[in-house]
């Protein structure tokens, strides 16, 4: 009694969503859009392209010429002279108001190649942003995409356990009427019945795992989640490119991880720059103006103002450089050194993975001929088995074996033609063009 009021409320329950839920038949590419407006992921990842661009812009301005100026007004105290060997102290009277106007401006002319370096060095994690949201993006349309055909897989397995469910209570009303006629047991009904409610069972958790898988997806594409998401069926017949192992290895140095490997190098190849710029001498230009007063540097104080002004070239060499850049050199080598190394054993890891898909990928096919093959000869097995059993040729163990090997190459059939699809998926995903 517990038992049918729980599948009662269950199925009542799934009945209430479904008749609440706003179906939608969503494809591939209309996924793919969705998520690239709407995964919080990539927001992150192009927030992050956004602030790279902003420091192309604030490198440059280390081109620009840098302007300062101060003004500041002081209240200058009375002095005190002695003799050398402090005595004979006296005071001495003080101008006691005094200003300062400063101005300089400054403009870089020559600083190893520091400034441009660092402007390249902007510019390269610009596009190391750049790669890693087209990364990102591979990774939540692959995601995406793989919930979707365990979606499509769901919803085939559904159509198999309703018509298998179909086909059960028909063949309990035949047993029921050669019951009737002393053609059969009633063991016989309560065996059929007994596997039409593991049918319902089966159906209720793809039923389940349906909804879980749809909740998962609408929230992540940003539909409402009243939103029943139904696969396109034009999916399968459609076809895929089927191209040779070689085409998709060609295509691997475009592929996202390559070319951040590949910009990890020139990063850190630009980390020796840096480190040689400091090396070098700095050049700048400069200009400056000054307004003081009273004028202190006189004895006694001159109680008036003072301006001055110089134009002039400015050279700066750091001589510690000469001891301690040779380490950071050092150091940048050995970053390049291991960044190259990163690319290789990137490559390495890649070839191997478009190597595995792509067999996976022909082993599928393989797999899907066999079950459609599998399935052909279930249906076949079963037509003979259900005609002599209704002759009363054949046990109902042997219909039961019939019913379960039927259903069981369905179902397996369906996770053959979504594994097809995999397999390519992640295959397009693997070089970076999904």
């Amino acid at each position: 009694m517990i038992h049918k009021l729980f599948m009662t409320g269950l199925l009542g329950c799934i009945g209430f969503w479904s008749a609440s839920a706003q179906p939608r038949v969503l494809g591939v590419e209309e996924l793919f859009r969705l998520a690239d407006a709407h995964s919080k992921s990539l927001k992150v990842h192009n927030l992050a392209v956004d602030e790279a661009i902003q420091a192309i812009k604030v490198a440059k301005n280390d081109r620009l010429p840098s302007i300062e100026a101060g003004l500041s007004f002081s209240y200058i105290g009375d002095g005190w002279m002695s003799d050398r060997d402090f005595s004979n102290g006296m005071k001495a009277d003080m101008p006691h108001f005094g200003n300062n106007f400063a101005f300089k401006a400054t403009q870089a002319v020559y600083t190893g190649g520091a400034v441009s370096t660092g402007i390249e060095m902007s510019e390269l994690q610009k596009e190391m942003a750049e790669t890693e949201l087209d990364n990102d993006r591979q990774n939540v349309r692959f995601m995406l995409v793989g919930h979707y055909l365990d979606l499509f897989q769901l919803h085939n397995q559904r159509r198999v356990y309703e018509k298998n469910i179909e086909q059960t209570r028909l063949l309990i009303e035949e047993i029921r009427s050669a019951f009737e006629q002393g053609a059969a047991l009633q063991s016989d009904i309560t065996r059929y019945e007994l596997q039409l409610k593991n049918l319902e069972l089966g159906l209720t958790n793809v039923n389940n795992r349906i909804r879980i898988l749809n909740r998962q997806m609408v929230t992540t594409i940003g539909l409402d989640i009243q939103t029943e998401i139904l696969p396109d069926t034009t999916l399968l017949s459609a076809g895929i490119d089927k191209q040779s192992e070689l085409h998709w290895q060609d295509a691997r140095s475009q592929a996202p991880i390559m070319r951040l490997a590949d910009l990890g190098v020139r990063m850190s190849e630009k980390q020796q720059e840096m480190a040689r710029a400091g090396r070098r001498p700095t050049i700048g230009l400069i200009a400056a103006n000054n307004f003081d007063g009273p004028i202190l540097i006189e004895v006694p104080p001159i109680n008036k103002n003072f301006n001055y002004w110089y134009v002039g070239v400015n050279v700066t060499y750091k001589f510690d450089a000469l001891f301690k850049n040779n380490k950071k050199v050092k150091q940048a080598k050995l970053a390049t050194l291991k960044a190259q190394e990163n690319k290789r054993l990137a490559d390495e890891q890649l070839s191997n993975g478009i190597n595995a898909a792509y067999i996976n990928l022909e082993e599928a096919y393989t797999r899907l001929d066999t079950k459609e093959k599998n399935v052909q000869l279930a249906h076949e097995n079963y037509e003979v088995i259900h005609s002599r059993y209704l002759n009363g040729l054949s046990l109902v163990t042997d219909m039961l074996d019939a019913s379960n090997i039927q259903l069981s190459s369905e179902l397996e059939l369906a996770n053959a033609q979504i594994g097809i699809l995999y397999q390519y998926f992640m295959l397009k995903k693997t070089i970076g063009t999904l």
